[in-house]
């Protein structure tokens, strides 16, 4: 059984000229990161490794939430995961290491609440607000994870 824990960055600023990829958290947005961060661990969570957007709010929500979770895991900076598609995010999935048996994905919304609603199979999920995770099981291996492969066994937003 591998696990997928799948991590909305947190609150960023909108700061008027500043590119979207540049935006960082806000004082709250790193609150939740730690927040979430925390939730994880209590769960038991214990990841093998960290897949990241290169953009900085979701940089700093793994520096957060890792420093809480687990400070010595290794984090890969995917740019494939910014502003990316559901199917995307699948095709990285899919190139997982088979070794891996617990990953983090932290990436950005629509694409990350898609992929949670595909791998579970459920059309009418509620809103996946920033500093939000979903924990996902599954039975299958990385290289052939697709539609409705995923349980969900946990979920956590930041107002919880």
């Amino acid at each position: 059984m591998a696990i997928l824990v799948v991590l909305r960055h947190a609150k960023a600023a909108t700061v008027p000229g500043l590119p979207d990829v540049d935006r960082p958290l806000t004082p709250r947005g790193v609150r939740d990161a730690e927040r979430a961060g925390q939730a994880l661990k209590v769960r038991g969570v214990a990841p093998d490794l960290v897949v990241c957007s290169p953009s900085t709010r979701t940089r700093q929500t793994a520096e957060h939430a890792l420093a809480v979770l687990s400070p010595e895991a290794r984090v890969d900076f995917e740019r494939d995961i910014y502003n990316a598609y559901p199917d995307d995010l699948v095709d990285l999935l899919r190139r997982t290491d088979p070794e891996v048996g617990t990953l983090v994905l932290i990436g950005h919304n629509p694409g990350v609440h898609e992929l949670v609603m595909g791998l579970t199979g459920v059309e009418d999920d509620q809103a996946f607000k920033p500093g939000s995770f979903a924990v996902l099981e599954t039975d299958v291996a990385w290289a052939h994870i697709g539609p409705g492969d995923g349980r969900e066994v946990a979920r956590w937003g930041p107002r919880d």
